[in-house]
């Protein structure tokens, strides 16, 4: 069951009418995005034959969920640029560097949700404004409701995954270098991926 399904009826009109699951709208409220048990990262094909993974150690957000209400549901997220991890140090020093992100200059990531639609059962679509360097762009976000749970020290919690591709340069993310061979060293075409595990702020 999605998180902000009503229960199916023939009729449209029913479906207004008939009262919210109680389990659902309980799920309503403010959420703090747990970066301890949550991931932010990146996937990027790396000189046209394999793929570069990486992650955004550091990052905050908050959610605020209506269960009755899917489009008055928002997120916003921020993330710390300078956390970058692919495995390689040098790797991560050349993306902090101005040839990328310019960490220094440019400390976060951030987006802010502006609409959420259901797309059916427990998908969902987020859209929202993601800044890269002082560049504000539209996203939109797929994420799948993955559940809730009462953990083992009383925490509400709620858990989503989800994915998005962007085109780096729409962002002022152009580095790049030709090869021999033909093609380039980093595609401009990235993956981000998302999966959220959330507490519910105490009443």
């Amino acid at each position: 069951m999605g998180i902000f399904n009503r229960k199916s009826t023939e009729s449209a009109v029913a479906v207004a009418t008939l009262p919210v699951d109680p389990a659902l709208t309980a799920l309503t409220g403010d959420y703090a995005i747990d970066p301890a048990h949550s991931s932010i990262g990146f996937t990027v094909r790396h000189a046209m034959v394999t793929n570069v993974r990486g992650t955004f150690a550091e990052h905050e957000g908050v959610l605020k969920l209506d269960g009755t209400n899917p489009d008055a549901s928002t997120a916003s997220i921020d993330v710390k640029i300078a956390s970058i991890d692919t495995g390689i140090a040098d790797r991560d020093g050349h993306l902090r560097s101005g040839d990328f992100f310019d960490a220094d200059q440019f400390p976060l990531m951030t987006f802010r949700s502006l609409h959420a639609q259901q797309l059916g059962g427990d998908k969902y679509r987020i859209t929202g404004d993601l800044t890269i360097k002082d560049v504000t762009k539209p996203l939109a976000i797929d994420l799948e409701f993955n559940g809730s749970a009462t953990d083992v020290y009383g925490n509400e919690r709620v858990g989503f995954e989800g994915s998005a591709e962007i085109l780096r340069s729409d962002w002022g993310l152009t580095w790049n270098a030709a090869l021999e061979t033909g093609g380039v060293m980093v595609s401009d075409k990235v993956k981000l991926n998302f999966d959220i595990s959330a507490i519910k702020n105490a009443a």
